[in-house]
């Protein structure tokens, strides 16, 4: 285990070039005294590791020191040929590459090792669509791309949410899925942002270069992002009892429904299930879905917005 981890130690600082014993310690799950230990042991054995203090210091290696030691167990081969999503890798018009270079990989693999990643395309398949799944028109996605990868500003018209159109003069920092869905992370000025790239209705590709924040890290960005976004949505809570032959589809009725908790069941056999929306009209449109088998205990003004809905269905279809 410890002589994987020296390796991998060198893998790290001979891509990276400099790394501190923070950094190390977190890529590798360990603690910091442990790659202070390895450091030791590293030097000990001869490999040139050198220590710089200060702003921007850490471990490195010295200049042009390179290992060979590229040796790829088991678990590593069936990790690299454990089936990708190819829809990503379309978009971003990397299909060809991605099988060339696997082709390429598996070569120089044992005879051994080729047939564990045979195993591998044999058990294991990822679908990473999901049962909600939608084919969003990107456009503009190719021009985003290039102005990703040549650093250059990029003028946008863009739609938002609510149909609001809006034109933004930004510097791309990166594209990230969210399952299906591609957004552009750029920055306007100071401001750093996420944009759908199916609302891009226009991208024109700039000549000026990308302002891009030193310190940018696009992982821990879209990690704060999504943190803040979810903890800002809307909510509205319901209470409801829920029939026992409803129970089974409760996590399908609707998409927008998340379930907080459910309760044991009362003396008719009855579930009581605490439930959260975005909006009343979406608890409505959920609760309506269910019928009869499905009573809204709290809060007493959804209880009134069913009635008259229910009314309202049933004029509807009395009437004609």
């Amino acid at each position: 285990m410890r002589a994987d981890r020296l390796l991998s130690i060198l893998m790290l600082l001979q891509v990276h070039s400099r790394l501190t014993a923070r950094e190390l310690a977190e890529r590798l799950e360990v603690s910091e005294r442990t790659i202070l230990r390895d450091m030791e042991a590293l030097s000990s054995a001869g490999v040139p590791v050198v220590a710089e203090r200060g702003k921007g210091g850490g471990w490195g290696l010295l200049d042009d020191y390179q290992t060979r030691l590229t040796g790829l167990n088991l678990t590593e081969i069936q990790a690299l040929f454990l089936p990708k999503p190819t829809h990503f890798l379309a978009d971003l018009g990397w299909s060809q590459a991605f099988e060339a270079a696997l082709l390429k990989l598996l070569a120089a693999l044992p005879a051994a090792n080729r047939q564990q990643v045979e195993k591998v395309n044999e058990r294991i398949h990822v679908d990473p669509t999901g049962w909600h799944h939608w084919n969003e028109e990107m456009a503009a996605f190719p021009i985003l791309q290039t102005a990703v990868w040549q650093e250059r500003q990029v003028h946008l018209n863009y739609k938002r949410g609510n149909g609001q159109q809006v034109e933004r003069l930004v510097s791309p920092l990166g594209l990230v899925a969210k399952g299906s869905i591609w957004y552009l992370v750029a920055a306007a000025g100071a401001e750093v942002r996420s944009y759908r790239i199916s609302r891009v209705q226009d991208a024109t590709l700039m000549d000026a270069p990308c302002d891009r924040p030193a310190d940018f890290n696009l992982a821990d960005y879209w990690q704060q992002s999504t943190a803040e976004f979810k903890a800002n949505l809307p909510s509205y809570r319901v209470i409801v009892r829920v029939a026992p032959e409803a129970m089974a589809w409760l996590r399908y009725g609707g998409y927008f429904a998340r379930i907080d908790r459910i309760d044991s069941r009362d003396k008719d056999g009855w579930t009581s299930v605490s439930l959260r929306f975005d909006v009343e009209t979406a608890a409505c449109a959920y609760v309506l879905g269910f019928g009869a088998q499905m009573e809204v205990i709290e809060p007493l003004e959804l209880r009134d917005r069913i009635v008259e809905a229910a009314k309202a269905t049933v004029t509807l279809y009395t009437s004609r």
